[in-house]
């Protein structure tokens, strides 16, 4: 459970012994993650390894036999870092890994460290204790209690276990002693972290073509990081089905269909939003429409078409959610245009979808030298060719092979390859940039 609340991906184990505690944890680790058992002994490796090997998830445990202080100085040399640090071994010896897991970076600076045994059966708080391990426990309680470095606290689990964490900046009078530079730099902004500033805790948003692709992956960033998500989508159906995955996942969402190329609509969606959660901070404008044709066979419907939607559509939901944040002094409109503002996407033939996507990005760096100063940021991600189940069909087979003979990557653009990007563009550390298109092509568009 502990693993799972911290998120960890990397744990280190001091103190193996059955290899039961290391199975329970390696369980709450991701597929990818890992963890480092130090353990003593190298039977109890022995008896525990067949254990492992029949565990799904034991292969996500290395177990380092010999002195544990010897195996946490090699971990050290590497650069190894752990999310969380479960400690468990030679009572005498607490204060020393203690020590040298700090002093060592071996734990991430939000990671924490989990004690065992911190209580022993109560006997830490016996006057006339003669147990020597109770002793040394009593030692190690009041040592962290003391550490400036940290904050803990002890819950009384069976013979007690301390969960310990670094205390976000140090103390006042270790500053002094030192001789770094206490600025905003070293505290943060606000106090901050990077990563913290990146989230979108308290954030409103919505996302439009929201249903699928891009804007379903754009919607799922956007919850994941903490925002509330308006899920908006032509198509009902498709819009409340990534409601319901956003639900399973704790995200607050709602569902709304409309339709951007209407103005009406485009209000109705804005209303709809502020009506819901009483803001607007995140606009991601997403929806649009791709009609291949020759130029000289385009025909005006199909020009308008596009145009309503790709750019007319675009330009209606930046005026509606900007008058929302003007008033608000605050929000982040993110516009999805594409590697297609920059070159001419070949061998198909797209010259409405081009131009509209051009268009998206002039009509991004407008808005964002206009409305910058009133504390609003306008940018776009122009994405290159998305891999999507539509473009494995049997006709689209050769053309595939074309473009990925144009990408240096040599891969094509996953949508999960979008979603850190729209991320930053929507939280206040890219509150100095506008009007910005980030392009997101694995090199396509330089050669």
């Amino acid at each position: 459970m502990l693993v799972r609340m911290s998120k960890a991906q990397r744990v280190l184990e001091v103190g193996m012994f059955t290899g039961y505690g290391a199975l329970a944890m390696a369980e709450g680790l991701p597929q990818d993650g890992r963890l480092v058992a130090c353990e003593l002994e190298l039977y109890l490796k022995e008896f525990a390894q067949p254990f492992f090997d029949k565990s799904p998830h034991g292969k996500k445990i290395t177990v380092k036999t010999g002195s544990a202080m010897d195996t946490l100085k090699e971990l050290a040399d590497a650069g190894e870092q752990f999310d969380m640090v479960f400690v468990d071994a030679d009572k005498n010896n607490y204060i020393n890994y203690y020590n040298f897991i700090l002093d060592n970076a071996l734990l991430r600076s939000d990671g924490v460290i989990c004690v065992d045994n911190s209580l022993f059966k109560g006997k830490v708080y016996l006057r006339d204790v003669e147990d020597e391990n109770a002793k040394a426990l009593r030692r190690f309680n009041q040592f962290v209690r003391d550490d400036p470095r940290v904050e803990q606290v002890i819950v009384p689990l069976r013979d007690g276990i301390s969960l310990i964490r670094q205390v976000p900046m140090a103390t006042a009078s270790t500053l002094q002693l030192s001789m770094i530079t206490d600025d905003v730099v070293f505290r943060g902004v606000g106090g901050a972290s990077v990563l913290d500033r990146m989230r979108l805790d308290g954030k409103v948003a919505y996302v439009t073509g929201a249903g699928q692709g891009i804007g379903r992956g754009f919607a799922h960033a956007l919850g994941e990081a903490g925002a509330k998500v308006a899920v908006v989508d032509i198509d009902e159906g498709k819009a409340k089905s990534v409601v319901e995955e956003l639900t399973l996942k704790g995200i607050q969402s709602i569902s709304i269909a409309a339709d951007i190329s209407k103005p009406e609509d485009v209000q109705r969606m804005v209303d709809t939003v502020v009506s819901k959660w009483g803001a607007v901070h995140i606009a991601c404008n997403n929806a649009g429409i791709n009609m291949n044709s020759a130029s000289e066979d385009t025909t005006l419907s199909e020009w308008d078409k596009t145009f309503d939607v790709n750019l007319r559509g675009v330009f209606m939901c930046c005026q509606a959610a900007g008058r929302v944040m003007l008033k608000q002094g605050y929000g982040k409109i993110i516009n999805t245009a594409s590697m297609a503002s920059l070159i001419v996407p070949h061998p198909q033939k797209q010259l409405s979808y081009n131009a509209s996507k051009a268009g998206v990005v002039k009509l991004t760096q407008t808005l964002g030298t206009e409305w910058i100063d009133r504390g609003v940021n306008v940018n776009c991600i122009s994405p290159g060719i998305v891999d999507t189940p539509l473009i494995h069909s049997e006709s689209l087979r050769p053309l595939v092979q074309r473009w990925l003979s144009d990408v240096p990557a040599g891969r094509l653009a996953q949508v999960t390859d979008l979603q850190a990007a729209l991320v930053y563009l929507a939280c206040d550390a890219s509150n100095y940039m506008t009007g910005h298109n980030l392009v997101i092509e694995g090199g396509q568009s330089l050669w």
